[in-house]
């Protein structure tokens, strides 16, 4: 059976790597390095008043700040087979209690190369240490020192806020029709992301003047690219009013605005956080589109990026992108990971890294407007059908060039979510979407649990002579609220499903998530990131051993089934009741007594000619004896 290898670097190599990766060298603010042989002694005679003296423990690693008020990093490796609750845990902490004699904020980062785990100091000056729920993938030193000084956003306040809009918008405003209020407010986002200050005492006329010259200006450049995107502004000109919203609404309308505005600005800002809220308070009125689509959780499309292992120097493509939950997940997550949004390798992500294809035009307008609150990226989202000629031709330009040579900035990750209906075509258009695919891209598919074993056997054959299935992970069945149970399916393009290779099967019988009335279903006790990181690394290593429910299936290729995770069958089970009914039931055939009569006798005979006695414990019902 297939297993994915996970390359292991001795302690030395994850050392430096981490130094790489953190960016510890010495500055004009700060000591900072890695090695082995320096002990916090040596560490504490750089500053004037040795605050660690005589102290012979030695750090992996550290960015001591020359002011003390600023936070400071320790680090702890490993060799990649190291698990780090065991073998690091102790030692951090240890090394992070030694640190807080000088400096009230302490973060103690452990890496082995793969893994990340954080601890920081509960509270200034507190040796308490916790957990902190951060990014998965090591980063620059500079995002963790932002914990402490960047507020983070609060989720609760964004769903408040835009139920707030879309109630405002509904009723105030009159604009009946669900995505016109999807696209009014976030062209009204965009616009305050480019510069447009909106003030609560204007006029309907100049409110929408307003965005819509901003989203004029800020599309021109780069509509000289791609002139499709100019379809934002005319599916924002085109919505009407029914009456006059009124200065109250329209003011009520702003403040909400401004204020989701800047949990947008904040360091903290990722898609799960503002934009999939949005979209999904939204679309909580109307669950499937017309075209058959069911929008993604967000906790799922981060998942399965961290299924495939997405990093920022990969380039990631959806095929059916939607409003861009997986687009904009990605750049979140792969603008982190180089060092955020202001340095050059993000621009490059945001430019050359995301590319997507829609056929609904108003769901595209929401794309495009979802991409540019993170002002670039939405160029490469192509407006067509993924099932035509013309968008399979995009891919091929945007993978090969004219001698077939492969270009710089290939696909080489795939994350879709297609249409669910057959009348859609979804494994017609997963064909015709991945047959220009460079060989070796990972790609991870949301489809109904047994949607391979249902669909045209010609279509089915042709995806896995292409695509090497090798993974499906049964999601739990309260995971979409149109009630569809889905699964997520994961492919490697360019080699043959092979059967006997076999296929990794699990299932994650719950994520944690609660329904909160009239905001969905939310993570609000925290449990989604612990059951996150123990099923990727469940998934990745396929460990058949970690769950009750892993296990390995062999496809059945000619016939096109055992395609799906296998639900066990619940085991028989009878009780007192059912089988003194059956025996009672066979008792009476014996005898040749109809039993629907019996019954209906014996009703009559309880309700009408029966003497009921309370014996306090207990009620006795005495039925008149007769012959029959």
């Amino acid at each position: 059976m297939e297993e994915q290898q996970l390359m292991v670097l001795t302690e030395d190599e994850v050392r430096q790597k981490a130094k790489d990766i953190l960016n510890f060298n010495d500055s004009k603010d700060a000591f900072s390095g890695v090695g082995q042989l320096t002990s916090f002694n040596q560490l504490g005679k750089k500053f004037k008043s040795n605050p660690w003296k005589g102290d012979s423990h030695k750090p992996d690693g550290w960015y001591l700040p020359k002011n003390k008020n600023v936070p400071c990093l320790l680090l702890e490796c490993k060799s990649s087979d190291k698990n780090l609750e065991d073998t690091a845990e102790d030692e951090i902490k240890r090394n992070m209690a030694i640190a807080l004699k000088r400096y009230s904020n302490v973060m103690g980062i452990c890496y082995n190369g793969h893994d990340v785990l954080i601890y920081r100091n509960e509270e200034l000056g507190s040796k308490d240490f916790i957990e902190a729920q951060l990014a998965k993938d090591l980063q620059n030193k500079s995002y963790y020192l932002h914990v402490f000084t960047d507020k983070p956003v609060n989720v609760q306040k964004i769903y408040k806020l835009t139920k707030r809009i879309n109630d405002d918008l509904h009723f105030n405003f009159g604009i009946r029709n669900l995505y016109d209020r999807m696209i009014f407010t976030a062209s009204a986002l965009v616009a305050v992301r480019y510069g447009v200050i909106l003030h609560g005492d204007e006029s309907y006329d100049a409110l929408q003047a307003s965005i819509q010259s901003k989203l004029n200006k800020s599309l021109e450049p780069d509509t000289k690219q791609n002139d499709k995107i100019k379809t934002i502004v005319d599916v924002y000109s085109g919505i009407k009013t029914n009456f006059d919203p009124g200065a109250e609404a329209i003011k009520t309308f702003i403040d909400n605005i401004n204020k989701i505005s800047q949990s947008v600005n904040s360091s903290h800002w990722h898609g799960e956080d503002v934009m999939a809220i949005f979209f999904n308070e939204f679309n909580r009125y109307k669950g499937k589109s017309e075209n058959g689509q069911v929008f993604t959780p967000q906790h799922i499309a981060n998942f399965m990026y961290r299924l495939i292992n997405i990093k920022p120097e990969d380039s990631v493509f959806d095929g059916t992108c939607g409003s861009g939950t997986f687009l904009t997940n990605s750049m979140s997550n792969m603008i982190t990971a180089v060092g955020g949004p202001d340095t050059q390798e993000a621009s490059e992500i945001k430019k050359h890294r995301l590319y997507g294809i829609e056929f609904d035009k108003q769901i595209y307008a929401l794309a495009c407007a979802n991409m540019m609150i993170h002002k670039d990226g939405r160029t490469n989202i192509h407006l067509g059908d993924a099932m035509d000629d013309d968008s399979a031709k995009w891919i091929k330009d945007i993978n090969y060039d004219g001698q077939g040579n492969l270009n710089k900035y290939h696909i080489t990750k795939v994350l879709m979510n297609p249409p669910y209906e057959r009348k859609y075509k979804p494994i017609v258009i997963l064909n015709n979407v991945l047959k220009n695919m460079p060989k070796g891209t990972d790609i991870a598919l949301l489809l109904p649990d047994h949607k391979l074993e249902k669909e045209s056997k010609t279509q089915v054959r042709k995806l896995l002579k292409e695509n090497k299935l090798t993974r499906i992970i049964k999601l739990p069945d309260e995971t979409f609220h149109e009630g569809v149970s889905v699964s997520i399916f994961i492919f490697k393009h360019g080699e043959a499903t092979n059967a006997k290779d076999g296929i990794f099967t699990c299932q994650i019988k719950e994520d944690g998530l609660e329904t909160v009335k009239n905001q969905g279903r939310q993570d609000i006790k925290h449990r989604w990131p612990k059951i996150e990181d123990f099923w990727v690394k469940t998934i990745r290593r396929c460990d058949v051993n970690a769950d009750k429910t892993c296990q390995w299936i062999t496809p059945d290729l000619k016939n096109m089934e055992n395609l799906s995770f296998p639900v066990p069958e619940k085991p028989f089970e009878i009780s007192n009741e059912d089988f003194m009914k059956t025996v009672l039931d066979y008792t009476m055939f014996q005898e040749g007594i109809d039993s629907k009569k019996l019954q209906e006798k014996l009703m009559e005979n309880v309700m009408y000619n029966s003497n009921v006695t309370d014996n306090g414990n207990s009620i006795s019902i005495n039925i008149k004896k007769e012959d029959k």
